[in-house]
Protein backbone atom coordinates (compact mmCIF):
# COMPACT_ATOMS: atom_id res chain seq x y z
CA UNK A 1 0.00 0.00 0.00
CA UNK A 2 1.30 3.31 -0.91
CA UNK A 3 3.11 4.95 2.59
CA UNK A 4 1.46 7.98 2.31
CA UNK A 5 -2.17 6.37 2.42
CA UNK A 6 -1.08 4.15 5.07
CA UNK A 7 0.08 6.98 7.23
CA UNK A 8 -3.21 9.09 6.20
CA UNK A 9 -5.32 5.73 7.48
CA UNK A 10 -3.45 5.45 10.46
CA UNK A 11 -3.69 9.07 11.35
CA UNK A 12 -7.01 9.20 10.97
CA UNK A 13 -7.52 6.21 13.13
CA UNK A 14 -5.91 7.62 16.01
CA UNK A 15 -8.14 10.49 15.92
CA UNK A 16 -11.16 8.77 16.31
CA UNK A 17 -9.31 6.96 18.82
CA UNK A 18 -8.92 10.44 20.56
CA UNK A 19 -12.55 10.90 19.93
CA UNK A 20 -13.33 7.69 21.59
CA UNK A 21 -11.50 8.69 24.26
CA UNK A 22 -13.21 11.69 25.20
CA UNK A 23 -16.77 10.07 25.33
CA UNK A 24 -15.18 6.90 27.39
CA UNK A 25 -13.36 8.88 29.89
CA UNK A 26 -13.23 12.35 30.25
CA UNK A 27 -16.69 13.04 31.52
CA UNK A 28 -15.59 11.19 34.77
CA UNK A 29 -13.77 14.32 35.70
CA UNK A 30 -17.74 16.14 36.35
CA UNK A 31 -19.44 12.23 38.18
CA UNK A 32 -18.98 13.61 41.64
CA UNK A 33 -19.95 17.40 41.08
CA UNK A 34 -23.24 16.20 38.78
CA UNK A 35 -24.02 14.27 41.69
CA UNK A 36 -24.03 16.51 44.60
CA UNK A 37 -25.31 18.81 42.36
CA UNK A 38 -22.74 21.38 42.14
CA UNK A 39 -23.04 21.37 38.54
CA UNK A 40 -25.55 20.78 35.45
CA UNK A 41 -24.73 18.06 33.61
CA UNK A 42 -24.75 20.28 29.72
CA UNK A 43 -22.69 22.40 31.55
CA UNK A 44 -20.52 19.63 32.86
CA UNK A 45 -19.92 18.22 29.63
CA UNK A 46 -19.42 21.67 28.13
CA UNK A 47 -17.11 22.64 30.53
CA UNK A 48 -15.08 19.53 30.32
CA UNK A 49 -14.85 19.53 26.70
CA UNK A 50 -13.25 23.23 26.42
CA UNK A 51 -10.68 22.17 29.50
CA UNK A 52 -9.60 19.16 28.14
CA UNK A 53 -9.06 21.57 24.43
CA UNK A 54 -6.69 23.56 26.46
CA UNK A 55 -4.75 20.91 28.99
CA UNK A 56 -4.06 19.14 25.87
CA UNK A 57 -1.90 22.31 24.48
CA UNK A 58 -0.25 22.59 28.00
CA UNK A 59 2.52 19.38 28.24
CA UNK A 60 3.88 17.21 25.22
CA UNK A 61 6.14 14.93 27.83
CA UNK A 62 3.41 12.29 27.82
CA UNK A 63 3.56 12.20 24.44
CA UNK A 64 7.53 11.97 23.91
CA UNK A 65 6.80 8.51 26.04
CA UNK A 66 4.25 7.10 23.69
CA UNK A 67 6.36 8.36 20.47
CA UNK A 68 10.07 7.14 21.70
CA UNK A 69 10.01 5.15 24.59
CA UNK A 70 7.51 2.34 24.74
CA UNK A 71 8.28 0.94 21.35
CA UNK A 72 11.89 1.09 19.81
CA UNK A 73 12.30 3.61 16.95
CA UNK A 74 14.70 5.36 15.33
CA UNK A 75 18.22 4.14 13.50
CA UNK A 76 19.25 2.90 16.78
CA UNK A 77 15.75 0.72 17.36
CA UNK A 78 13.64 -0.97 15.48
CA UNK A 79 11.94 0.30 12.46
CA UNK A 80 8.48 0.23 13.54
CA UNK A 81 5.63 0.50 10.46
CA UNK A 82 2.38 2.34 9.88
CA UNK A 83 0.67 -1.11 9.36
CA UNK A 84 1.61 -2.16 12.84
CA UNK A 85 0.30 1.01 14.49
CA UNK A 86 -2.90 0.53 12.65
CA UNK A 87 -2.80 -2.82 14.12
CA UNK A 88 -2.21 -1.41 17.27
CA UNK A 89 -4.96 1.19 17.53
CA UNK A 90 -7.57 -1.20 15.96
CA UNK A 91 -6.83 -3.25 19.34
CA UNK A 92 -7.52 -0.58 21.31
CA UNK A 93 -10.56 1.25 19.70
CA UNK A 94 -12.52 -2.11 19.55
CA UNK A 95 -11.62 -2.95 22.95
CA UNK A 96 -12.67 0.57 24.20
CA UNK A 97 -15.98 0.47 21.90
CA UNK A 98 -16.90 -3.05 23.99
CA UNK A 99 -15.89 -1.88 27.22
CA UNK A 100 -17.84 1.36 26.63
CA UNK A 101 -20.81 -0.61 25.64
CA UNK A 102 -20.84 -3.37 28.35
CA UNK A 103 -19.77 -0.21 31.18
CA UNK A 104 -16.71 -2.58 32.01
CA UNK A 105 -14.01 -0.51 33.95
CA UNK A 106 -10.95 -0.68 31.34
CA UNK A 107 -8.31 2.36 30.89
CA UNK A 108 -8.22 3.58 27.07
CA UNK A 109 -4.81 4.17 27.80
CA UNK A 110 -4.08 0.72 28.74
CA UNK A 111 -5.90 -0.59 25.42
CA UNK A 112 -3.97 1.51 23.52
CA UNK A 113 -0.59 0.41 25.11
CA UNK A 114 -1.75 -2.75 24.36
CA UNK A 115 -3.15 -3.13 21.32
CA UNK A 116 0.37 -1.07 20.09
CA UNK A 117 2.62 -3.73 22.10
CA UNK A 118 0.42 -6.80 21.18
CA UNK A 119 1.00 -5.40 17.38
CA UNK A 120 4.70 -4.37 17.85
CA UNK A 121 5.33 -8.50 19.30
CA UNK A 122 3.29 -9.92 16.83
CA UNK A 123 4.61 -7.78 13.47
CA UNK A 124 7.74 -7.54 14.76
CA UNK A 125 8.92 -9.44 17.56
CA UNK A 126 9.46 -8.74 21.48
CA UNK A 127 12.50 -7.34 21.26
CA UNK A 128 10.54 -4.03 19.64
CA UNK A 129 9.28 -3.48 22.91
CA UNK A 130 11.21 -1.09 25.24
CA UNK A 131 9.98 -3.17 28.89
CA UNK A 132 12.13 -0.38 30.62
CA UNK A 133 10.76 2.23 29.64
CA UNK A 134 6.75 -0.04 29.27
CA UNK A 135 7.74 -0.39 33.52
CA UNK A 136 9.12 2.96 34.92
CA UNK A 137 6.25 4.91 32.75
CA UNK A 138 3.00 2.88 32.44
CA UNK A 139 3.27 0.01 34.82
CA UNK A 140 4.49 1.53 37.56
CA UNK A 141 2.61 4.45 37.84
CA UNK A 142 -0.87 2.05 37.02
CA UNK A 143 -0.07 -0.02 40.42
CA UNK A 144 0.76 3.60 42.70
CA UNK A 145 -0.99 6.28 41.17
CA UNK A 146 -4.41 4.92 42.51
CA UNK A 147 -3.29 3.48 46.04
CA UNK A 148 -1.85 7.57 46.21
CA UNK A 149 -4.25 9.43 45.23
CA UNK A 150 -7.15 7.33 47.39
CA UNK A 151 -5.03 7.58 50.32
CA UNK A 152 -5.17 11.31 49.73
CA UNK A 153 -8.26 11.97 49.21
CA UNK A 154 -9.20 9.53 52.37
CA UNK A 155 -7.01 12.32 54.24
CA UNK A 156 -8.21 14.92 52.62
CA UNK A 157 -12.33 13.81 53.56
CA UNK A 158 -11.43 12.89 56.98
CA UNK A 159 -9.39 16.50 57.25
CA UNK A 160 -12.69 18.44 55.98
CA UNK A 161 -14.50 16.57 58.02
CA UNK A 162 -13.27 17.42 61.48
CA UNK A 163 -12.63 20.90 60.22
CA UNK A 164 -15.89 21.91 59.83
CA UNK A 165 -17.99 19.66 62.18
CA UNK A 166 -20.13 21.91 64.76
CA UNK A 167 -21.08 20.94 67.84
CA UNK A 168 -23.21 23.02 70.75
CA UNK A 169 -20.42 24.46 73.32
CA UNK A 170 -22.63 23.80 76.02
CA UNK A 171 -24.34 20.26 75.82
CA UNK A 172 -21.56 19.07 73.40
CA UNK A 173 -24.50 17.92 70.94
CA UNK A 174 -23.77 17.99 67.55
CA UNK A 175 -25.09 20.81 65.16
CA UNK A 176 -26.38 21.11 61.82
CA UNK A 177 -23.32 20.77 59.30
CA UNK A 178 -22.73 23.48 57.19
CA UNK A 179 -20.70 22.21 54.21
CA UNK A 180 -22.14 24.16 51.16
CA UNK A 181 -19.01 25.95 50.56
CA UNK A 182 -17.32 22.76 48.78
CA UNK A 183 -20.55 22.15 46.60
CA UNK A 184 -18.72 25.52 45.02
CA UNK A 185 -15.00 24.31 45.13
CA UNK A 186 -16.17 21.05 43.51
CA UNK A 187 -16.92 23.75 40.35
CA UNK A 188 -13.22 24.30 40.42
CA UNK A 189 -11.76 21.04 41.40
CA UNK A 190 -13.54 18.82 39.02
CA UNK A 191 -12.40 21.78 35.96
CA UNK A 192 -8.84 20.97 37.53
CA UNK A 193 -9.27 17.53 36.74
CA UNK A 194 -10.98 18.09 33.21
CA UNK A 195 -7.90 20.13 32.47
CA UNK A 196 -5.37 17.67 33.82
CA UNK A 197 -7.13 14.82 32.02
CA UNK A 198 -6.08 16.76 28.55
CA UNK A 199 -2.38 17.15 29.40
CA UNK A 200 -2.60 13.20 30.04
CA UNK A 201 -4.77 11.67 27.57
CA UNK A 202 -5.03 13.71 24.18
CA UNK A 203 -0.87 13.20 24.52
CA UNK A 204 -1.06 9.27 23.98
CA UNK A 205 -2.60 10.14 20.56
CA UNK A 206 -0.17 12.88 19.92
CA UNK A 207 2.71 10.48 20.35
CA UNK A 208 1.13 7.63 18.32
CA UNK A 209 0.69 9.74 15.13
CA UNK A 210 4.05 11.53 15.78
CA UNK A 211 5.24 7.29 15.80
CA UNK A 212 3.97 7.12 12.62
CA UNK A 213 5.60 9.96 11.34
CA UNK A 214 8.91 8.96 12.19
CA UNK A 215 8.11 5.82 11.15
CA UNK A 216 7.44 7.12 7.70
CA UNK A 217 10.08 9.03 7.71
CA UNK A 218 9.13 12.12 7.79
CA UNK A 219 10.20 13.17 11.09
CA UNK A 220 13.31 12.85 12.53
CA UNK A 221 13.28 10.74 15.37
CA UNK A 222 13.44 11.45 19.28
CA UNK A 223 11.55 14.83 18.07
CA UNK A 224 7.78 15.83 19.76
CA UNK A 225 4.77 16.41 18.32
CA UNK A 226 4.14 18.86 15.64
CA UNK A 227 1.93 22.19 16.45
CA UNK A 228 -0.97 20.58 13.71
CA UNK A 229 -0.72 17.20 15.70
CA UNK A 230 -1.54 19.09 19.37
CA UNK A 231 -4.25 20.87 17.39
CA UNK A 232 -5.83 17.89 15.54
CA UNK A 233 -5.94 15.85 18.73
CA UNK A 234 -6.84 18.51 20.88
CA UNK A 235 -9.94 19.17 19.17
CA UNK A 236 -10.64 15.79 18.60
CA UNK A 237 -11.12 14.80 22.45
CA UNK A 238 -12.80 17.42 22.79
CA UNK A 239 -15.61 17.11 20.37
CA UNK A 240 -15.57 13.88 21.97
CA UNK A 241 -16.01 14.68 25.45
CA UNK A 242 -19.16 17.20 23.91
CA UNK A 243 -20.66 14.83 21.81
CA UNK A 244 -20.17 11.40 23.23
CA UNK A 245 -20.03 11.96 26.96
CA UNK A 246 -23.96 12.10 27.60
CA UNK A 247 -24.28 8.48 27.92
CA UNK A 248 -22.34 8.76 30.63
CA UNK A 249 -22.96 11.69 32.15
CA UNK A 250 -26.85 11.03 32.26
CA UNK A 251 -26.24 7.59 34.62
CA UNK A 252 -24.82 10.02 36.76
CA UNK A 253 -28.06 11.10 38.31
CA UNK A 254 -29.49 7.39 39.26
CA UNK A 255 -27.77 8.07 42.57
CA UNK A 256 -25.08 5.14 41.95
CA UNK A 257 -22.74 7.04 44.73
CA UNK A 258 -23.84 8.40 47.58
CA UNK A 259 -21.24 11.56 47.54
CA UNK A 260 -21.12 14.59 49.15
CA UNK A 261 -19.69 18.05 48.59
CA UNK A 262 -16.66 17.60 51.14
CA UNK A 263 -16.07 13.86 49.84
CA UNK A 264 -16.30 15.02 46.21
CA UNK A 265 -13.95 18.26 46.43
CA UNK A 266 -11.50 15.78 48.29
CA UNK A 267 -11.76 13.21 45.57
CA UNK A 268 -11.28 15.53 42.81
CA UNK A 269 -8.19 17.51 44.28
CA UNK A 270 -6.05 14.17 44.72
CA UNK A 271 -7.12 13.44 41.59
CA UNK A 272 -6.05 16.66 39.53
CA UNK A 273 -2.84 16.53 41.56
CA UNK A 274 -1.79 12.99 40.73
CA UNK A 275 -2.68 13.38 36.65
CA UNK A 276 -0.95 16.89 36.78
CA UNK A 277 2.12 15.78 38.31
CA UNK A 278 2.41 12.51 36.17
CA UNK A 279 2.01 14.52 32.99
CA UNK A 280 5.00 16.51 34.24
CA UNK A 281 7.27 13.75 35.22
CA UNK A 282 6.03 12.01 31.49
CA UNK A 283 4.02 9.00 33.19
CA UNK A 284 1.18 7.59 30.47
CA UNK A 285 -0.96 6.30 33.69
CA UNK A 286 -4.82 5.73 33.61
CA UNK A 287 -6.74 8.62 34.44
CA UNK A 288 -9.61 6.44 35.34
CA UNK A 289 -7.79 4.10 37.27
CA UNK A 290 -6.68 7.55 39.67
CA UNK A 291 -10.13 9.11 39.41
CA UNK A 292 -11.87 5.65 41.11
CA UNK A 293 -8.80 5.17 43.42
CA UNK A 294 -10.13 9.17 44.47
CA UNK A 295 -13.40 8.45 44.93
CA UNK A 296 -12.99 4.92 46.60
CA UNK A 297 -10.57 7.02 48.86
CA UNK A 298 -12.72 9.74 49.74
CA UNK A 299 -16.01 7.13 50.47
CA UNK A 300 -13.87 5.39 53.06
CA UNK A 301 -12.88 8.87 54.27
CA UNK A 302 -16.35 9.19 55.34
CA UNK A 303 -18.01 7.82 58.52
CA UNK A 304 -19.88 4.58 58.84
CA UNK A 305 -18.51 2.73 55.50
CA UNK A 306 -17.25 -0.45 54.28
CA UNK A 307 -15.97 -1.82 51.10
CA UNK A 308 -17.91 -3.87 48.67
CA UNK A 309 -14.89 -6.17 47.78
CA UNK A 310 -16.92 -7.77 45.23
CA UNK A 311 -17.47 -4.56 43.31
CA UNK A 312 -13.83 -3.58 44.09
CA UNK A 313 -12.60 -7.12 43.03
CA UNK A 314 -14.56 -6.50 39.53
CA UNK A 315 -12.93 -2.92 38.76
CA UNK A 316 -9.65 -4.76 39.55
CA UNK A 317 -10.03 -7.40 36.80
CA UNK A 318 -11.21 -4.81 34.19
CA UNK A 319 -7.86 -2.80 35.12
CA UNK A 320 -5.90 -6.59 34.82
CA UNK A 321 -7.40 -7.39 31.59
CA UNK A 322 -7.64 -4.62 29.53
CA UNK A 323 -3.77 -4.42 28.69
CA UNK A 324 -3.32 -7.95 27.53
CA UNK A 325 -6.86 -7.90 25.84
CA UNK A 326 -5.95 -5.16 23.68
CA UNK A 327 -2.94 -6.68 22.31
CA UNK A 328 -4.11 -10.08 21.83
CA UNK A 329 -7.00 -8.22 19.54
CA UNK A 330 -3.45 -5.55 18.05
CA UNK A 331 -1.45 -8.82 17.35
CA UNK A 332 -4.25 -10.52 15.36
CA UNK A 333 -4.68 -7.42 13.40
CA UNK A 334 -0.97 -7.37 12.90
CA UNK A 335 -1.08 -10.83 11.24
CA UNK A 336 -3.45 -9.57 9.11
CA UNK A 337 -2.07 -6.82 7.83
CA UNK A 338 1.12 -8.61 7.51
CA UNK A 339 -1.00 -10.65 3.81
CA UNK A 340 0.01 -7.09 2.34
CA UNK A 341 -3.11 -4.70 0.99
CA UNK A 342 -6.12 -7.35 1.16
CA UNK A 343 -5.21 -7.91 4.55
CA UNK A 344 -5.15 -4.03 5.95
CA UNK A 345 -8.77 -3.75 4.13
CA UNK A 346 -9.87 -6.78 5.55
CA UNK A 347 -9.05 -5.28 8.32
CA UNK A 348 -10.36 -1.84 8.25
CA UNK A 349 -13.88 -2.98 6.96
CA UNK A 350 -14.28 -5.68 9.41
CA UNK A 351 -13.28 -3.02 12.46
CA UNK A 352 -15.27 -0.23 10.61
CA UNK A 353 -18.33 -2.51 10.93
CA UNK A 354 -17.77 -3.57 14.51
CA UNK A 355 -17.46 -0.04 15.39
CA UNK A 356 -20.75 1.08 13.44
CA UNK A 357 -22.44 -2.25 15.05
CA UNK A 358 -21.59 -1.07 18.76
CA UNK A 359 -22.76 2.45 17.52
CA UNK A 360 -25.94 1.56 16.11
CA UNK A 361 -26.46 -0.95 19.50
CA UNK A 362 -25.79 1.78 22.47
CA UNK A 363 -28.98 3.87 20.58
CA UNK A 364 -31.27 1.06 21.45
CA UNK A 365 -30.67 -0.07 24.57
CA UNK A 366 -31.10 1.44 27.83
CA UNK A 367 -28.12 4.16 29.35
CA UNK A 368 -28.84 2.96 32.91
CA UNK A 369 -26.92 0.68 35.65
CA UNK A 370 -25.60 -1.74 33.29
CA UNK A 371 -23.65 0.54 31.12
CA UNK A 372 -22.06 2.62 34.15
CA UNK A 373 -18.82 4.03 33.50
CA UNK A 374 -15.71 3.37 36.01
CA UNK A 375 -16.21 5.92 38.37
CA UNK A 376 -19.87 5.11 39.21
CA UNK A 377 -18.28 1.59 39.59
CA UNK A 378 -15.84 2.97 42.01
CA UNK A 379 -18.34 4.73 44.12
CA UNK A 380 -20.19 1.29 44.05
CA UNK A 381 -17.37 -0.31 45.61
CA UNK A 382 -17.95 1.54 49.02
CA UNK A 383 -21.20 1.05 51.18
CA UNK A 384 -22.41 3.44 53.15
CA UNK A 385 -24.86 2.97 56.66
CA UNK A 386 -27.45 4.16 56.66
CA UNK A 387 -28.15 7.02 59.64
CA UNK A 388 -30.89 5.10 61.39
CA UNK A 389 -28.08 2.07 61.42
CA UNK A 390 -25.46 3.79 62.73
CA UNK A 391 -27.32 5.31 65.67
CA UNK A 392 -28.25 2.01 66.56
CA UNK A 393 -24.85 1.07 66.59
CA UNK A 394 -23.81 3.80 68.76
CA UNK A 395 -27.07 3.27 71.03
CA UNK A 396 -25.44 -0.88 71.37
CA UNK A 397 -22.05 0.88 71.96
CA UNK A 398 -22.99 2.58 75.43
CA UNK A 399 -22.15 0.76 78.41
CA UNK A 400 -26.07 -0.12 80.27
CA UNK A 401 -26.46 0.49 84.11
CA UNK A 402 -27.79 -1.70 86.23
CA UNK A 403 -30.22 -1.90 89.57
Amino acid sequence: MEITVMVALVITLALFFDFTNGFHDTANAMATPIATGAIKPKTAVALAAVLNLVGAFLSTEVAKTVSGGIIKEGSDGIQITPEIIFAGLMGAILWNMVTWLKGLPSSSSHALFGGLIGAAIAGIGIHSVNFESLMQKVILPAIFAPIIAGGVAYLCTRLAYALTSRHDPETGSKLTQKRGGFRTGQIFTSSLVALAHGTNDAQKTMGIITLVLISAGTQQAGSGPQFWVITACALAIAVGTYAGGWRIIRTMGSGLTDVKPAQGFAAESSTASAILASSHLGFALSTTQVASGSVIGSGLGRRGTSVRWGTAGKIALGWLFTLPAAGIVGALTAMLVKTGVVGVVIAAVAGTSAVVYMFVHSRKSHVGHHNAVEVEEAGQAVRFRKKKAIAVSRANDKPKGGL
